[in-house]
């Protein structure tokens, strides 16, 4: 008995060794099952950063390319004003309320809230002045719950603010002896001081971003001083909430709440990107007021911020010329905009004497090192290079000085493009004439004028415009912002330079969005810290703030508002990115169909429809300027043929207009699909009461003006008609905004999806 006992416990033991030996395999195998795994994992990861990567750069590159048009529109309106009496009869009436405003006087009185009563029937917050810190938990209550603030209180808390910023100086200096912590962030609402917090950031009218500041690292208060760094509004639909607020707190704690001016605190960029429209939208009554006021106190707005002599921060960056003291010494609310040059003509130049010292420079030009000519000539913008024209003085009467005055820094704004209604005369530059030498016409003959030192205005506008729009490189040196339009680009030598030359050890500053909210460069000499988060599409980046002690290292805090990216993969958050970017990117392309199409055809005489990959990209690339990966691209955006090489129409294939009019001939409806922000933005400066209607005759200005700017001729007869064919009744005003709708690109995918969705509507109801 006990043997059958021992037998049958033998015969168990070894077949449970027989089923663990299948069941454990070697080390070797699964060290190898592990390094496959890892393999797989890292390749997949690889691609998963790669598209990140692109869809980053796609989103950039959009953004700067807008800032570009922007630049080259006011640049545009600069120019017109400055050098023509009239444009068909009407030309700088457009724009001369824009460019140069007029601030009614009573704004600068009480009266110009005074006057506005607040009914009854109001039901929002209500302040009363001094503000107290019931007054700004009032606000912060009322906005979580979308309530307005009424126009009276909005222009009093202007009002108090703008007496307050022209007592401050241009740079303030902030110490961390009187306080634990500085925290410091960038308002770009789309988008403090503390151990000192100090916390710099774009909020772009984000106001989830500002609260979820303020819950996180705690209210504005002497004990939680901030520092904001500019770019409180544009992009965001709650760009007015953001500026009530951070204005509310700096009445409130005027020696613990700072802000600093950014790009965006300009009421040209305004028109653009939203907070005028948003504005006009939420104070029908009293928006121009509001504007107007909002425009003069941006203008007051400290320029850079120091802490402990140690920490300088400004908006953009920095340059080769700039000069904390100079800048320090600027009346600065004379800069309306950083987009309205300085006025100068060459009526100011005394042509008859340049005359003969233009002669005496060309004999000696020839003696200077040939490096130094290609020095001055490699470092203008394409801009100046190539839209760089010679007027007669009789068509012209002066000379854009946008195009002449920018050879005296590495900061630059785009010029304006050349007028077709003004039929410029251009005459050749002889190969030998240095760059600070303007070829006029005197008598019969060109006269080469050598250009003065810039005037003390034109100094100062450009210290401001390389504070508020320059970015940080890695190469050496400084050379023009051509990627935005607008500042220079500064090597790591300029902010070792800067930085030494005022006993300073860091540069903190924002106005670029990076992934994780902020970006160390230049040696650690550098910081970039962008406070909104979200700020392409939801899920596409981090917004964070940064702290600062008494012993001044920074301490970085990263943040993500998101009411979905919390239930989405990873992968789910960069597919939903990636596709974003790409319908933006194919609208870009559908908009420049025709550019495209003749760049095609220039590699493709037979009309195959097809050209190779390398020349598909080159083509995208010289006329969208993009700069972006084509081939990596371009399975997104092209169909291969067997033999490998792309059929280029199916660039389009995915989108396609509205529902245009039938009026409008195909080069008109491609204009309209290419330019149609900046013609809003023209629409809007006519429509002075924003009621979104103008009159036929403004509606035949918008486009003399418009095609002067992009430099084509426009039928006249054919403008008439389209104008009378869409004041649909009859009543001599035109609905611009309709008008307009019906120029968007539409993907035919969504109408598609939303076809399907209709169809499956019905068939729950049949």
């Amino acid at each position: 008995m006990g043997c059958g006992t021992s037998v049958a416990t033998e015969s168990q033991v070894n077949k449970l060794e027989t089923d663990e030996s299948i069941k454990s395999p070697s080390p070797a195998l699964t060290m190898k099952a592990a390094v496959l795994i890892q393999r797989w994992y890292r390749r997949y990861m690889a691609r998963l950063e790669i598209r990140r990567r692109y869809t980053w750069n796609i989103f950039q590159s959009i953004e700067y390319a807008g800032e570009q048009d922007q630049l080259q529109l006011s640049s545009f309106f600069t120019y017109m004003l400055d050098n023509f009496t009239q444009l068909n009869g009407n030309g700088p009436d457009l724009i001369s309320q824009l460019l140069d405003p007029v601030i009614d006087p009573w704004l600068d009185r009480e009266t110009c809230y005074k006057t506005i009563s607040v009914p009854d029937s109001y039901t929002g917050p209500r302040i009363s002045f001094p503000l107290s810190v019931s007054d700004t938990n009032a606000l912060l209550s009322a906005f979580k719950e979308q309530q307005i603030l009424h126009a009276r209180y909005v222009l009093q808390l202007l009002y108090e603010s703008k007496k307050l910023l022209k007592q401050m100086p241009n740079i303030v200096h902030l110490s961390t002896s009187y306080t634990k912590e500085i925290t410091i962030c960038e308002m770009y609402v789309h988008v403090r001081i503390s151990d000192v917090s100090f916390g710099a950031g774009d909020l772009h009218g984000r106001l989830d971003d500002l609260l979820l500041i303020f819950y996180k690292n705690g209210l504005p208060s002497a004990e939680t001083p901030y520092v904001f760094n500019g770019d409180f509004v544009d992009r965001g639909k709650k760009s007015i909430e953001v500026v009530i607020l951070l204005f509310a707190y700096l009445l409130l704690y005027p020696d613990h709440m700072h802000l600093n001016r950014g790009n965006h605190e300009d009421h040209i960029m305004n028109l653009r990107y939203g907070f005028t429209k948003e504005v006009m939208q939420k104070y029908k009554t009293h928006g121009h007021e509001i504007l107007q006021l909002c425009q003069d106190v941006f203008s007051l707005l400290p320029i850079a911020t120091v802490i402990d002599a140690k920490i300088l921060i400004v908006h953009g960056g920095i340059s080769d010329q700039t000069d904390l003291e100079l800048l320090n010494s600027i009346e600065r609310h004379k800069v309306k905009s950083a987009l309205r040059f300085p006025r100068r003509s060459l009526e100011q130049l005394d042509i008859g004497q340049s005359h003969r010292l233009g002669k005496r420079m060309r004999s000696t030009d020839s003696s200077r090192p040939s490096s130094s000519r290609s020095y001055n000539e490699n470092h203008r913008t394409p801009s100046l290079r190539k839209r760089r024209c010679k007027l007669s003085r009789q068509d012209s009467g002066a000379s854009s000085s946008s195009s002449s005055s920018s050879s005296s820094s590495c900061s630059s704004l785009c010029s304006p493009r050349t007028t077709s209604c003004i039929s410029p005369q251009t005459y050749p530059s002889p190969p030998s004439m240095p760059y600070n030498v303007l070829q006029v016409p005197f008598l019969d003959s060109l006269s080469s004028v050598p250009l003065p030192s810039p005037p003390q205005q034109e100094r100062e506008w450009k210290q401001i415009v390389d504070i508020l729009w320059s970015d940080p490189k890695s190469q050496e040196g400084c050379s023009p912002n051509t990627f935005r339009g607008g500042g220079c680009y500064f090597g790591p030598d300029i902010t070792q330079r800067l930085l030494h030359q005022h006993g300073l050890q860091l540069l903190i500053r924002s106005h670029e969005c990076k992934q994780e909210g902020y970006e160390l460069c230049h040696n650690g000499q550098v910081i970039t810290i962008f406070s909104a988060s979200n700020y392409y599409e939801e899920g596409s980046n981090r917004g964070a703030y940064i702290k600062l002690g008494k012993e001044l290292v920074p301490r970085f805090y990263q943040y993500q508002v998101s009411r979905t990216t919390r239930r989405l993969t990873l992968t789910q958050r960069v597919r939903a990115a990636e596709g974003s970017a790409l319908r933006a990117l194919k609208e870009k392309l559908f908009a420049h169909r025709s550019e495209l199409m003749t760049g095609f055809l220039q590699y493709d005489p037979n009309k195959t429809g097809c050209v190779s990959v390398g020349e598909w990209a080159k083509v995208l690339e010289s006329v969208l300027r993009l700069d972006l990966p084509w081939r990596t691209l371009r399975p997104h955006l092209v169909h291969l043929t067997p033999d490998g090489s792309v059929e280029y129409q199916s660039c389009f294939e995915d989108v396609g207009p509205g529902a245009p009019l039938p009026q409008v001939t195909p080069n008109l409806a491609e204009t309209l699909f290419r330019y149609r922000t900046d013609i809003e933005i023209i629409f809007n400066i006519i429509d002075k009461d924003h009621s979104g209607l103008i009159s036929i005759e403004e509606f035949r200005h918008t486009w003399r003006l418009f095609s002067a700017h992009l430099g084509v001729a426009i039928d006249d007869r054919a403008i008439d008609d389209l104008a009378r064919s869409i004041d649909f009744n009859k009543d001599g005003s035109i609905d611009f905004t309709e008008f307009l709708e019906a120029f968007r690109v539409v993907h035919k995918l969504d109408i598609k999806d939303h076809q399907l969705s209709e169809n499956v509507d019905k068939e729950k109801y049949t």
